[in-house]
């Protein structure tokens, strides 16, 4: 079977050696932030100005359609803001390394990233949006029939830090599986390899790994290859959990308060937008739209952003969706950053196996992460111009209990 290459957007090809190198090239580049907030001799980032128009970066996954929504539909502009043609990143490092010197000033990020970021490498940014709900799958091998059948095999992440990795080590444990990142596994055993989506289909295809857990659309185009199937959805593990997060520059945030506010405005409409819009964001974002946003094909997006009650009714069958009383969308938009969803990611985190230098986690408290990591004074306003959380299909306000369950 050939595959085609899709455009790759989350990491290093696949292996150890190359996910090592993916996080030492980030941890640099958010040590060197931490030290040196500017660069210097003239090169001050371009963030600082104080008139800078909204530059976003972006990686071509379901998880950016706020932001790329936000751009098509001129919604800055409608602020007054200046806006630049959002920029395409093929990598996590890429985005953050034009995210810290200022080349781009909007940014989405893996969540647990931002944790990392932040008291791993003290990188001055906050959280202060969610991008989107669940839109995340681990997809596996077709003729996988239980995970003791991944024992002894490898499966991808995207990166280390990720709502993947804490959701695919859950269910491994569960299964009485251990996760490890180097060596051979044993049937009691699964590798886990950091790989860029783009290299996950033809692994899956030609049979290097046995699965991957990442973002939609990839999870969809293996389904409509047919070389992978949906083992089980992240949302239906950690129901309305985030997965990427709008990310800005504190000093934005603090010397920018009106720029700010218009920016998450515009993000919040977006989303507020696309819910009853589904079908006109799949042309948007499909290859062959002008704007250019992804290289998806429109059938692989509607997969995961049009409704398919005959498809949920088999992976409920399968067993792809256990919890079918939760009603779940593949993937839905809501920006509010609940404290609880924080609190939750902090305390996985210390549970999870990640690589490198992680010894930060153990003295992180949950709740001061929540008040420190995350600004949300500007998306409450945005919300309530918005109609407020009902608008999103929220109910009971600002606060909510996290549901993690595996089985």
């Amino acid at each position: 079977m050939t595959l085609k290459l899709i455009d790759s957007c989350c990491g290093p090809a696949a292996g150890t050696l190359a996910g090592r190198r993916q996080f030492l090239k980030l941890s640099s580049l958010f040590t060197m932030a931490g030290a040196l907030p500017l660069l210097q001799a003239g090169r001050a980032a371009r963030a600082a100005e104080p008139d800078a128009p909204v530059r976003i970066g972006y990686l071509p996954i379901t998880d950016a359609t706020p932001l790329l929504i936000a751009h098509h539909n001129g919604l800055f502009e409608k602020r007054g803001l200046r806006v630049e043609k959002p920029r395409r990143f093929r990598s996590w490092s890429q985005i953050v390394e034009a995210f810290l010197s200022g080349q781009v000033n909007v940014v989405h990020l893996l969540m647990p990233m931002t944790i990392w970021s932040r008291y791993g490498s003290q990188s001055p940014a906050k959280v202060v949006a969610w991008n989107h709900m669940e839109g995340s799958c681990l997809t596996v091998q077709p003729d996988v029939a239980s995970l003791a059948d991944l024992g002894g095999t490898t499966v991808a992440i995207p990166f280390w830090y990720s709502v993947h990795n804490i959701v695919l080590q859950a269910l491994l444990r569960e299964g009485g599986l251990e996760s490890i990142s180097e060596g051979e596994p044993t049937k009691q055993q699964v590798k886990l390899v950091v790989m860029s989506p783009g290299d996950m289909l033809p692994a899956l295809g030609t049979k290097r790994i046995s699965g991957y857990i990442v973002a939609e659309p990839f999870n969809a185009k293996a389904e409509e290859l047919g070389v992978g199937k949906v083992w089980r959805f992240t949302g239906d593990v950690w129901r309305n959990h985030a997965c990427c997060v709008v990310t800005m520059h504190e000093r934005d945030l603090q010397e920018r308060p009106e720029w700010s506010q218009k920016t998450v405005d515009a993000i919040v409409e977006a989303q507020a937008w696309v819910r009853g819009h589904r079908e006109e964001t799949v042309k948007i974002l499909a290859r062959g739209n002008p704007a250019d946003y992804t290289p998806h094909e429109s059938s692989t997006l509607a997969r995961v952003l049009l409704a398919s009650p005959e498809r949920d009714a088999e992976y409920a069958r399968s067993g792809a969706i256990l919890h079918t009383g939760w009603n779940e969308q593949r993937i839905d938009f809501q920006p509010y950053p609940f404290p609880s969803y924080t609190e939750k990611l902090v305390e996985l985190l210390k549970e999870t196996f990640v690589l490198g230098e992680n010894a930060f986690l153990k003295e992180l408290d949950p709740a001061f992460v929540a008040r420190d990591l995350v600004d949300d004074r500007y998306v409450r306003k945005a919300i309530e111009a918005q109609g407020g959380l009902e608008t999103f299909g929220v109910t009971g306000g600002y606060t909510r209990t996290e549901t993690f369950s595996v089985a």
